[in-house]
């Protein structure tokens, strides 16, 4: 025998009545339709992300759907209709937070400054190396260049560089030669006590043969006493050795008046 149909045109369901024997249908269902029951877990996933929310029931009698916030109505109407939310669906809806970059733009902005403070502190110092060097080789050209020319300032300044004096000694050195020769590197002196004992004093600067031997730069032992770069040699370091680098600087000892007195 054919079923019934539900007025929807879906077949009813029917059952054998244990007393009668006859078929019946099946009642149409009493609970939140399928469309409530839509609504209402519509209204569930929306409680997971806002914490608070508005769901439509079904009335009493009509089929509608009213509004009612969450309560007591509520949670018996879905708990009845829908299956709870499974986690990994409320974690899809949890709201993910991104962040870009994780350095401070102000400690790279420091350490970029810091960077090009060292690199423009390194070309200072590399500039003033090389206007360093470049103002030693003009003086060492200079030097010799006067050295070239030969005369009196050419012995000097060959004498200092030898020694590994300073060419700021010049002046004094020179002051010194023309008082004790006059800039004649043949000069004797014929006429003092070490004149009188047989050891004249000879060259620019007026050294004994013992004095010269024993002073002379090494590099120069070869050369005679007359021979004026060594004999100044020989004349500055016995002046060091005895009265200080002062008297070389100041041009010689003086008296009380001024005038010169012979080391």
């Amino acid at each position: 025998m054919a079923g019934h149909r539900s007025p929807r045109g879906r077949r009813a369901r029917s059952t054998v009545d244990p007393v009668t024997g006859r078929h019946q249908t099946a009642p149409p269902p009493t609970g939140p339709v399928l469309r409530t029951t839509v609504l209402a877990t519509a209204a569930a996933v929306g409680a997971v992300t806002t914490g608070t929310f508005t769901a439509l029931v079904p009335t009493p009698g009509d089929g509608t759907a009213s509004a009612a916030t969450a309560g007591g109505l509520f949670e018996a109407a879905l708990a009845a209709t829908t299956t709870p939310l499974r986690s990994n669906a409320a974690a899809a809806l949890v709201p993910v937070s991104f962040a870009v970059g994780t350095t401070d733009p102000s400690t790279g902005s420091d350490e970029q400054l810091a960077s090009l403070d060292k690199a423009t502190s390194l070309a200072a110092d590399l500039a003033e190396l090389h206007a360093k060097q470049a103002r030693e080789q003009a003086e060492r050209d200079r030097v010799q260049t006067v050295i070239d020319r030969g005369g009196l300032d050419g012995w000097i300044a060959e004498a200092l560089q030898i020694m590994g004096m300073p060419q700021s000694y010049a002046s004094g050195l020179k002051k010194i030669i023309m008082a004790e020769s006059g800039g004649n590197p043949h000069a004797i002196n014929t006429w003092d006590s070490n004149a009188r004992r047989g050891t004249p004093s000879q060259g620019l600067m007026q050294t004994i043969p013992s004095t010269f031997r024993a002073y002379v730069h090494p590099s120069l032992a070869g050369r005679p006493i007359t021979d004026p770069v060594a004999n100044i040699t020989a004349g500055v370091r016995y002046m060091i050795a005895n009265y200080g680098i002062g008297t070389l600087k100041a041009g010689g000892r003086s008296d009380r008046s001024g005038d010169y007195v012979g080391y």
